[in-house]
């Protein structure tokens, strides 16, 4: 019997549910988990790749966001990923996320309030939800599916729950999300 090579790919183990930061319907034929790092440059360059596969697929996706701090690597982003956390907590996660990798080169503390304050938050909630840790459980929590999904470097993509193991430019990956939502 012949294995289908998506079967021999990893799986998402966690799915996506309602604890997620989810843009786009829930009812759109593709699902695209990015699992991601604030300081990573990868993520960087992937950054407005999502922005144009959004604008360019509109309600045949939808885009998930985890965290995936590399902190050996990268010393600034379990920090930041908190940071996304804590405006999550006040209804501006996707500004916040935007303005992480908009400004990476700047992800100190002071950068961090001030990116609060710029896009709106109650700076002194953010503040001690930062010095509290507040949020690590959950970055902790995504951090870890992503490693029992497979996840091994940022960025990483998962497309309807199967891990993409190719190319992740704008071409390509349009085509395969395109692909995978005229599976369904």
């Amino acid at each position: 019997m012949a294995t289908h090579a998506t079967n021999m790919r990893p799986h998402l183990t966690l799915p996506v549910t309602e604890r997620d930061h989810i843009q786009g319907l829930a009812t759109a034929p593709v699902t695209l988990v990015e699992y991601g790092d604030y300081q990573c440059p990868s993520c960087l360059q992937a950054y407005p790749i999502m922005i144009d596969i959004q604008e360019h697929l509109g309600d045949r996706m939808r885009l998930v966001f985890r965290n995936f701090p590399l902190s050996t690597v990268h010393p600034q982003a379990q920090r930041a990923a908190e940071a996304a956390e804590a405006a999550g907590a006040q209804g501006k996660f996707w500004e916040m996320h935007d303005y992480l990798y908009e400004h990476q080169s700047h992800l100190d503390e002071a950068a961090l309030l001030r990116y609060a304050a710029e896009i709106g938050l109650d700076v002194e909630r953010f503040d001690g939800d930062l010095r509290e840790h507040k949020f690590a459980a959950r970055v902790k929590e995504d951090f870890q599916s992503g490693i029992r999904s497979g996840v091994n470097g940022t960025p990483t993509f998962f497309i309807n729950g199967i891990r993409h193991d190719g190319a992740w430019d704008l071409e390509t990956l349009t085509r395969t999300i395109l692909a995978a939502a005229e599976e369904r």
